[in-house]
């Protein structure tokens, strides 16, 4: 009963949170998004994480069960297994995890479990675009980074080449081993190094090409004017966006990564009930069926506030409210 009651919640949950990303992809279906819905779409992703933290947390029900209580029923589950949650499935396929970029166990398709009419809707989601390329499509569309005569990019990479000079500079006057002091220094030249792979538009598409990266180039350096400027009125719910997004990933994850430590207890590394290597396979799905990491990435390219290019005023304008008499 407690086995049977815990899946069934957590289907119940799947399926609010289909439907609430299913309004959010909606907003961002239109190229003339009305800038309002951002904060509708923030809302709703904001439940979406408040759902996905439930779900977490239900593991913690389900593990009340000892080994010993669940191998009692578990012959009665074959061939069942959580490969049949077609909400699930569709959930991720709208977020952006398509059958490319899946790991699957023994070379089959993720969507054999379902009815004729479920693969349907999954084959219809893999080709439409998910909320990753929409929201991809809207960074793409950022003003801001050239204005007037403000140029983002010279301007923040001349601002990144004012930290590193002041973080040498810095670390060559720190008294401390030579030995150390060269370690510091390669890791710097690394850190330096990712900087330039991800500014070069160049080395940018070959990341796409080789599968490393998925945003484009344009759409990352959209992202990155966002959060540096975060603190400017009109960039605030944006950030609020792409911070949802990322917590949203980082939850999938924490939910994969709690179900593995869970089956570990349950049944060790006994086959799955659905045919997969059970424990291994859950962990790999744990360790890459990750979404928006471009968007985690970004904080790589972080600087210090006190470093951040200043906007003119005319762009400062019109990041914030502006009011006047006239």
């Amino acid at each position: 009963m407690l086995f049977i009651i815990v899946h069934q919640a957590y289907e119940l949950w799947f399926k609010q949170l289909g439907h609430e990303l299913g309004s959010v992809m909606k907003m961002f279906s239109d190229l003339d998004m009305d800038e309002k819905e951002i904060f509708t779409a923030v809302s709703r992703l904001q439940r979406c994480i408040t759902i996905l933290r439930l779900l977490v947390d239900q593991v913690k029900i389900i593990e009340t069960l000892t080994p010993l209580d669940f191998l009692d029923f578990r012959n009665y589950l074959l061939p069942a297994s959580g490969f049949q949650s077609f909400q699930f499935r569709h959930f991720e396929v709208l977020l952006g995890l398509k059958v490319g970029r899946r790991t699957t166990y023994g070379q089959k398709d993720y969507r054999g479990p379902f009815t004729q009419e479920q693969q349907n809707t999954l084959t219809e989601a893999e080709n439409n675009d998910s909320l990753l390329q929409q929201v991809e499509s809207w960074l793409e569309r950022i003003p801001f980074l050239q204005f007037e005569n403000f140029d983002f990019l010279s301007e923040y990479k001349k601002a990144i080449d004012r930290m590193y000079a002041s973080e040498e500079k810095a670390l060559n006057e720190t008294h401390i081993e030579e030995k150390h002091k060269n370690f510091r220094k390669q890791m710097l030249a690394a850190n330096r190094e990712y900087f330039d792979n991800v500014l070069d538009e160049v080395k940018h598409q070959e990341s796409i090409k080789e599968g490393k990266t998925r945003l484009s180039y344009k759409a990352t350096i959209g992202a990155l004017l966002i959060n540096l400027y975060r603190d400017e009125p009109i960039l605030q719910l944006p950030y609020q966006l792409l911070s949802s997004l990322v917590e949203i990933d980082e939850l999938l994850t924490s939910w994969r990564q709690r179900h593995v430590q869970m089956v570990m207890k349950a049944i060790g590394r006994k086959m799955g009930t659905g045919g997969s290597s059970g424990h291994d396979y859950l962990k790999k799905t744990a360790d890459q069926h990750n979404i928006f990491t471009d968007l985690t990435n970004i904080s790589t390219l972080m600087i210090p506030r006190s470093e951040l290019p200043i906007l003119p005023n005319g762009l400062k304008k019109k990041l914030g409210f502006y009011f006047t008499n006239a």
